[in-house]
């Protein structure tokens, strides 16, 4: 067995046991975060019937993904990383799900690129919990006038994401993110990276981005 398969079922049983010890029924999907990582070393993955990736880079992604998109149309390619407005139109080619929606322009820049070409993509609104200044995320001062915005231009907002502050412990950041998920009735959660995963699974989060401890460290 590849080890990025043994590895991905070490992960599995690892969360199916917190959710049988914090009393919770659903299982999360489990986003493989596959960027920078070439292709022969995915195709185990796939081979083994999983189907969620996470990719940063439009151009890194419609290289690497765009044959095997045509051969299995059950991939789900998931953008986590910051998406800038001129690679839009072609992110809403080979995406199913953008994380990382923090802005209106590039809502709106989505949404017209999408109604384009007839496709639906759903969204993450990505907020800096941390308030931090180098991070992408809306301010949670903003995040409901976002939110409304994104409705109005029918987005098909299915969530927030976040990445909460190293260096620090992740619970309070998670626990403020299942709050702000339910004040908006959202059903998904987009939160928990190889680091702190178990905790975001304790607060509700429904996708995991998990990719050190699948496919190792990064060169």
């Amino acid at each position: 067995m590849h080890k990025s398969v043994q590895n991905l079922n070490i992960i599995k049983k690892k969360i199916k046991d917190r959710l049988n010890n914090i009393g919770k029924k659903e299982s999360p999907n489990i986003v493989a975060v596959s960027k920078t990582f070439p292709i022969e070393d995915i195709l185990p993955l796939i081979n083994n019937g999983h189907l969620d990736f996470g990719e940063n880079k439009v151009q890194e992604t419609l290289d690497k993904w765009y044959n095997l998109k045509q051969t299995n149309k059950n991939i789900n390619l998931h953008l986590i990383g910051k998406l800038q407005t001129n690679k839009v139109k072609f992110a809403v080619k080979i995406f199913d799900y953008i994380h990382s929606v923090d802005n209106e322009k590039l809502a709106k820049k989505i949404s017209d690129e999408m109604n384009k070409i007839n496709r639906s993509i759903k969204i993450f609104i990505q907020v800096n919990i941390g308030r931090e200044s180098q991070k992408s995320g809306v301010d949670i001062k903003y995040l409901e006038k976002l939110f409304i915005f994104c409705k109005e231009i029918k987005l098909n907002v299915i969530g927030l994401m976040c990445i909460p502050p190293e260096n620090e412990d992740p619970q309070k950041y998670f626990k403020e993110m299942e709050l702000l998920n339910k004040k908006y009735n959202l059903k998904e959660l987009s939160m928990g990276m190889s680091a702190d995963y178990i905790e975001a699974l304790e607060h509700s989060s429904t996708y995991l981005r998990i990719g050190a401890d699948i496919f190792g460290k990064r060169n």
